[in-house]
């Protein structure tokens, strides 16, 4: 983004560092002190939109873990975090990207962590420089950092990211996700409906931020989704960008709530043709 300097290579070395620690400590607490029986605690902007107590313990371990390794640092959380900074640096926290998954023991869950520029409460407004995402239930560890690549670590290995996806549409295995809001979930049908028959086949993981880590890793070809907030997408945004291929909203914009869109460039123009139409 322009105006925006991006920090020297050893401290994107320290960011990603910080970003790997907090998204490990976060996602060893939601699996090794998760309940029997994981109760929902609360509900957001639909009644299928949920959190549980385990999302509003994370994200306190995350606070309390960036304050005190990063104390001049901003904070933004899914669950209320809010903290400003001074050195302009704020931290993007999804707890449990997933949650839906998590309640249901599902083990397509994340928990994901960005240090971004800008202001990150502006849909748009923010550019990620380091971030980590953690599946605690695979062990999977995707990391970045600008200008450094992108990462899979996993059972101590540790791969550089070099997606090499399908070259047309029809032959590509697209990503997708659903808003918690019914009217919303009817129109994304229809587009799903229209994709569908244009397309090698669909996939619905109900993790954005892993489905964005999985077009980097090759495991997608595309993705794209509607109604995503920054803590969504913030830390997989620059592992996708790292690993080759762009992340980008409507029209050739940043990604926003309207639309978010991962792959090669020519693909996405005619994805985002189908499914805005």
């Amino acid at each position: 983004m322009q105006n925006l300097r991006l920090p020297a290579p050893d401290e994107l070395d320290a960011l990603v560092a910080v970003a790997t620690e907090v998204a490990r400590a976060c996602g060893l607490l939601v699996t090794q002190e998760r309940p029997a029986h994981v109760e929902v605690a609360g509900t957001k902007t639909s009644p299928v939109d949920i959190v549980t107590e385990m999302d509003r313990r994370s994200e306190d371990l995350a606070r309390r873990l960036l304050t005190d390794l990063r104390p001049d640092d901003g904070i933004v959380g899914e669950e209320g975090a809010d903290r400003p900074g001074s050195s302009g640096i704020t931290w993007l926290v999804d707890p449990i990207d997933g949650t839906v998954n998590y309640l249901y023991d599902n083990g397509e869950f994340a928990v994901s962590v960005a240090a971004v520029l800008g202001d990150a409460h502006v849909d748009g407004g923010f550019w990620p420089v380091a971030g980590a995402v953690f599946n605690p239930s695979n062990g999977e560890l995707f990391t970045a950092q600008r200008g450094g690549g992108a990462f899979l670590e996993r059972g101590g290995s540790r791969v550089a990211l070099s997606a090499s996806p399908a070259v047309d549409l029809a032959g590509s295995l697209v990503g997708t996700g659903f808003a918690y809001d019914a009217g919303v979930r009817a129109r994304q049908g229809v587009a799903v409906a229209r994709l569908l028959p244009l397309v090698r086949d669909i996939r619905r993981h109900g993790a954005a931020s892993l489905d964005l880590c999985a077009v980097a890793a090759g495991r997608l070809d595309a993705y794209y989704e509607a109604g995503l907030n920054p803590w969504d997408h913030a830390a997989a945004w620059i592992v996708v960008e790292e690993a080759g291929l762009v992340v980008r909203g409507a029209r050739g914009g940043p990604p926003v709530r309207e639309l978010t869109l991962a792959g090669r460039p020519d693909i996405l123009d005619a994805l985002e043709a189908i499914v805005s139409a």
